[in-house]
C-alpha cells in the first residue's frame, strides 16, 4: 500500500468489489460513535490505556496496527488510531454475532497468514512485512483464490476504516468538510470528499459473511 495516503485510501476503495460493504443502522452506527469518541476521551484523561469492549488485547493491537496502515499519519493530520478508528470498529462488533465471525476469523487468518510467510502474527511482523501482506489483499482482481477469505476480511476492515475515520473530527477537518452531518452508513465516500479530492467512487454494497 506504499504509504497510502487519503487520496490513494478512496481510490483503492473505489476498486474494491460490489459486495465487501458493511450495512448498519444509523442509530447503531452514530451510538458506536459517540461511545468510542467518550471512551478514547477518558481513556486519555485517565492516562491509562482504551479497554476494548469486544476484542481481546492482542485483536485490538492488531486492529490498531491494520487500520493505521490503512490511513497513516501524515501532513494534513492524524492517523487512523488518533481518529479512534479502532475504538469505533470496537464498538460497531458488540452483540453483532455475523460482523463478530467476520472480524473475528480474518483477524486469525491474518495471524495465521503471517505466521506462514514470517514466522510471527501480523502485530510482531516488521511494518514492511505487514505492508506485503496488506498489498496481497488490498486488490481484489490481482488477489489469489486461496487469499478470497483473507481479501473479503480486508476490504471490511478498509470500508470501516474510511467510515470512522472520514467522520471522525480529525477526518472531516483532513477533507476541509464545513458540515457537521454525521455519516451513518457507509454506501460510499461523502460526495464533498471525492469532489475535493478529484476522485470517483462506485458504491459498495452489502457485505456478506462465510464461516472462515
Amino acid at each position: 500500500m506504499d504509504s497510502m495516503n487519503r487520496r490513494k485510501v478512496l481510490k483503492v476503495l473505489g476498486a474494491a468489489p460490489a459486495m465487501v460493504g458493511i450495512a448498519w443502522t444509523e442509530a447503531e452506527a452514530q451510538q458506536a460513535h459517540q461511545h468510542a469518541q467518550q471512551a478514547k476521551k477518558s481513556a486519555a484523561a485517565a492516562k491509562a490505556p482504551y479497554k476494548p469492549k469486544y476484542f481481546t488485547p492482542h485483536e485490538m493491537a492488531t486492529v490498531t496496527a491494520l487500520t493505521n496502515l490503512i490511513i497513516p499519519k501524515d501532513e494534513r493530520s492524524g492517523n487512523a488510531s488518533e481518529a479512534g478508528v479502532p475504538e469505533f470498529i470496537d464498538y460497531m462488533m458488540i452483540d453483532q454475532p455475523d460482523r463478530q465471525t467476520m472480524m473475528r476469523g480474518g483477524l486469525r487468518w491474518l495471524d495465521s497468514e503471517c505466521r506462514k510467510r514470517y514466522g510471527q502474527p501480523f502485530v510482531k511482523s516488521t511494518e514492511a512485512q505487514q505492508t506485503e501482506i496488506c498489498d496481497a489483499l488490498a486488490y481484489p482482481a490481482k488477489a489469489k483464490p486461496e487469499h478470497s477469505h483473507g481479501v473479503r476480511f480486508f476490504s471490511a476492515v478498509r470500508d470501516l476504516t474510511a467510515t470512522g475515520f472520514f467522520t471522525s473530527k480529525i477526518g472531516i477537518a483532513d477533507l476541509d468538510y464545513k458540515g457537521n452531518t454525521f455519516v451513518p452508513k457507509w454506501t460510499g465516500a461523502p460526495k464533498e470528499a471525492l469532489d475535493h479530492l478529484g476522485v470517483s467512487y462506485e458504491p459498495l454494497g452489502k457485505w456478506y459473511t462465510e464461516s472462515m
